[in-house]
């Protein structure tokens, strides 16, 4: 997409919403979420988080991205395991039924990257009841993906946990457990068997799953979005990889690794660094081509320069 277009959205992307007659409102890191006992209106916004916090820039289309994707993926995932979206009735939009979160979420990895690698490099050799193998490098694959689950806080960071400490905590039993592991495993394979066809690499991502009304497990939330996950280019992986370089990726680790780079990892005491518009830019272009890339698809933004009363004005009949 051409960075002009992106520039000029700038002034006009969607922060954050309050639409109070849609429901009880509750801010998440990036989404708006209005909950009835009927359904919840999950408002994709365009903040950016990163290292459990967001930052104080927004980044243009970067909620339509996102929700875009999802649908996309929960679409081509729903014979795989049922998810809990009703409609996608705006860009930013999705529609679902009202499901209980489970407190716990699913990451999956296939190879040694992001916090698996730190916590090999730095002498680990167990992740989160998972025993890893010795010989491993950086971005190197992984014999089988592993599940790695951490619990949800409510602030901060989450926390590395293991089958054990869940069902010892109570937060499942080892049944439903083992069911939601089963599930995350299968969505891996269906979302690393997609990539591949577009030439790119799962790396690693999370699921959340909700328990519904009806007493059901449903996935919820996001499924293999940028946000959620990390894509390899497959054609460059192994060249790469030979050399110890890093890998070209699809994934907002180059927002974490710019922040790092910019003294944060979200430690205390640390000091949040503002994005410029440039980089603004770029991470708006490279949301897009992981889009693009991803799903076959073009992307069409909707450039309305209210989105907040676009979006207000396309659920009026909720």
């Amino acid at each position: 997409m051409d960075a002009s277009l992106l520039r000029a959205q700038l002034g006009h992307t969607l922060r954050e919403t309050r639409f109070d007659r849609l429901g009880t409102r509750y801010g998440g890191k990036v989404r708006d979420t209005y909950a009835t006992a009927d359904r919840l209106v999950l408002v994709t916004t365009d903040r950016i988080s990163a290292f459990d916090h967001i930052l104080r820039q927004t980044i243009p289309f970067k909620g339509q991205v996102l929700n875009q994707l999802a649908a996309f993926f929960f679409e081509h995932t729903a014979d795989v395991a049922p998810n809990a979206v009703l409609s996608v009735p705006d860009p930013n939009v999705t529609v679902a039924v009202p499901c209980r979160t489970v407190p716990v979420e699913f990451v999956v990895r296939g190879y040694m990257a992001g916090h698996a690698w730190r916590t090999y490099r730095d002498g680990g050799r167990i992740l989160c009841g998972q025993r890893l193998p010795e010989g491993l490098r950086q971005n190197s694959r992984l014999p089988d993906p592993i599940l790695t689950p951490s619990t949800k806080a409510s602030e901060g960071h989450d926390e590395d946990t293991s089958r054990d400490e869940i069902v010892r905590r109570g937060l499942l039993t080892e049944s439903e457990f083992d069911h939601l592991e089963s599930l995350a495993l299968a969505l891996f394979d269906r979302g690393s068997r997609m990539a591949a066809e577009r030439d790119l690499i799962l790396v690693d991502t999370k699921y959340e799953f909700g328990r519904a009304p009806d007493g059901r497990f449903l996935l919820i939330d996001e499924v293999h979005t940028p946000d959620s996950s990390r894509y390899f280019f497959a054609s460059s992986y192994e060249a790469l990889l030979a050399q110890d370089l890093p890998q070209r990726q699809l994934s907002k680790e180059f927002v974490r690794e710019w922040l790092m780079d910019h003294g944060f990892q979200g430690k205390e005491g640390q000091l949040l660094p503002d994005l410029s518009d440039d980089f603004r830019v770029e991470i708006a272009s490279r949301y897009i081509e992981l889009y693009e890339h991803v799903t076959g698809r073009a992307f069409v933004p909707d450039t309305h320069p209210d989105p907040s009363a676009r979006i207000l004005d396309r659920l009026s009949g909720i």
